[in-house]
């Protein structure tokens, strides 16, 4: 009679400091949850970008000035790839929070054994990819139609990944906050697009009066677009060296605030 073959018995997966594969299967799972609609997710924020850019260009004569020594479509160009990767990434770390919590399917976040730290790591990275493949797709779009120069690689990648993060993280703590969609539209329409619009995206802060000029340096949006615009065309409006440090500052106070949201349980656990 053949003996059956020996079987392991069952035990614990032991886990290092780091749940490794538990983090990986989170970050994966925030990826192709919008890879799954890339044409709403990837192909449409081109479409706006470059809408934004002809009407820009073309409606207002946007290019026959000059700004920062530039015509004002290279000038224009970098701050709106940078606007379309930050939004999207807000928009993707906080509808994944929010749409968990109204269907109640929260618990399948929360329950695997993931630190605070991990969820949050997993969830922003996925935000942060949607972000950054956002801006190469509308950067390639919008190459077809007016020539990117690269000035500074590494302000280009620093800024588009920090930036991204800092709207990812954002976006997880508006999810983690609202009990509702008005809730997340509020945060958007109150704190995003007015933080956006002033950012100098649509124009170089040298035109704005003297006892104005508040609005930018107390804006990290400013910081974040004039960084990357440089990497692009060589021209800041602002300390290379200061933006640096507050765009790194704030998203270490928003990856905390995210940390300790997670960790409390708010609005997160009934």
């Amino acid at each position: 009679m053949q003996s059956s073959p020996t079987t392991k018995p069952l035990s614990p997966r032991k886990m290092g400091v780091i749940n490794g594969r538990g983090l990986w299967t989170l970050y994966v799972k925030e990826v192709r949850r919008f890879m799954n609609v890339f044409s709403q997710t990837l192909l449409a924020p081109m479409v706006t970008t470059l809408l934004f850019l002809a009407v820009f260009a073309l409606a207002l004569g946007g290019g026959g000035r000059q700004v920062g020594g530039v015509d004002y479509i290279l000038f224009l160009g970098p701050g709106l790839i940078m606007m379309s990767m930050v939004q999207n990434a807000f928009a993707n770390t906080s509808s994944s929070i929010l749409i968990a919590k109204v269907q109640g399917n929260i618990v399948d976040l929360l329950m695997p054994p993931l630190s605070p730290a991990e969820l949050v790591i997993g969830v922003a990275g996925g935000g942060v990819t949607r972000g950054v493949m956002v801006g190469f797709v509308v950067a390639l779009g919008m190459s077809v139609f007016m020539p990117l120069s690269v000035h500074n690689a590494g302000f280009i990648i620093w800024h588009a990944v920090n930036a991204s993060l800092m709207l990812a993280l954002l976006g997880m703590i508006g999810g983690i906050w609202a009990e509702k969609f008005d809730h997340i539209a509020a945060v958007t329409n109150f704190i995003i697009t007015p933080f956006s619009f002033l950012s100098g995206t649509f124009y170089s802060i040298e035109r704005l009066p003297e006892n104005w000029r508040f609005i930018a340096d107390f804006n990290p949006f400013f910081y974040m677009i004039d960084g990357f615009r440089y990497g692009f065309i060589g021209h800041a409006d602002s300390s290379l060296t200061v933006g640096f440090f507050l765009v790194l500052i704030v998203n270490i106070i928003l990856g905390f605030t995210a940390h300790r949201m997670i960790a409390t349980g708010y609005r997160l656990k009934a």
